[in-house]
């Protein structure tokens, strides 16, 4: 996880090769457990889940923390909340990268004022356990910030993909971030994502993928979350070396 490296004038920074799949306006952040200044108050903004990572970006420009990035083997004891009073939201911990501005964990709360966590959550658990599939046993490289120029996104980069992608919530999240508000670096991700390698260019508005890696993407995505059952979240196998991405503690809990 870094700080203040996913952002870029005004909007979102994402890799060459980085999708993103859902966009939320009005979630609000909030951290405990480092003193660290970045992490002091409550954060506004909106929130990005890509194929590789879980984006926040502040809504202030005044906000000392104008962007954090999460990715998904950085993160570990994921709950969703669903309190008896109160708005739903998502809780964990979120370990620093090497060279991320930044040393330690810190517990994470991410509030939807609008609505909307618990299904937010369930793509991001379903990311991360496709993820894994692609994970090395050794722990990734230092964090290097994105290199070389910044240009707008092309469009397939953010707009909603329903081809291959079934398992996203596009009908809580229909809409895409502005387009003047999405960023790419030449740099491709440094870690791994939802993807074997980039994603193909789309063809007639969907991407390409192998029937192969299609029935791997719907295998583990029906593994970790049954609709049928939706009050409950299915525990991936522990990891032999204990590496990321953790999603090794997570619990989807029922109203309390």
């Amino acid at each position: 996880m870094s700080i203040n490296t996913a952002h870029a004038q005004g909007g979102v920074l994402i890799f060459a090769g980085e999708r993103i799949l859902l966009y939320c306006d009005d979630v609000e952040l909030g951290f405990d457990g480092n003193n660290q200044p970045e992490f002091k108050g409550h954060k506004k903004g909106r929130l990005y889940l890509t194929t590789h990572r879980v984006i926040f970006n502040a809504a202030s420009s005044k906000e000392s923390m104008q962007s954090f990035s999460m990715p998904f083997f950085c993160m570990r004891e994921i709950e969703l909340e669903q309190p008896i009073f109160g708005a739903n939201y998502i809780k964990g911990r979120i370990n620093a990268e090497q060279g991320g501005k930044w040393q330690g964990s810190v517990k994470i709360k991410m509030w939807f004022t609008a609505g909307g966590a618990i299904e937010f959550g369930q793509a991001m658990l379903r990311a991360g356990q496709l993820a894994s599939r692609y994970m090395q046993a050794q722990q990734p490289p230092a964090y290097t910030p994105p290199q070389g120029p910044v240009y707008q996104a092309p469009p397939p980069m953010y707009t909603p993909q329903y081809g291959n992608y079934n398992w996203v919530p596009f009908n809580t999240f229909p809409n895409a971030p502005p387009a003047q508000q999405v960023y790419m670096t030449e740099s491709p991700p440094p870690y791994p994502g939802i993807e074997p390698t980039a994603p193909p260019q789309p063809m007639n508005g969907h991407p390409q993928e192998s029937a192969a890696d299609a029935k791997a993407r719907e295998a583990a995505g029906s593994s970790y979350y049954n609709p049928s059952a939706p009050h409950n979240v299915y525990m991936p196998q522990q990891q032999p070396y204990g590496a990321p991405p953790s999603y090794s503690d997570v619990v989807d809990k029922k109203n309390q």
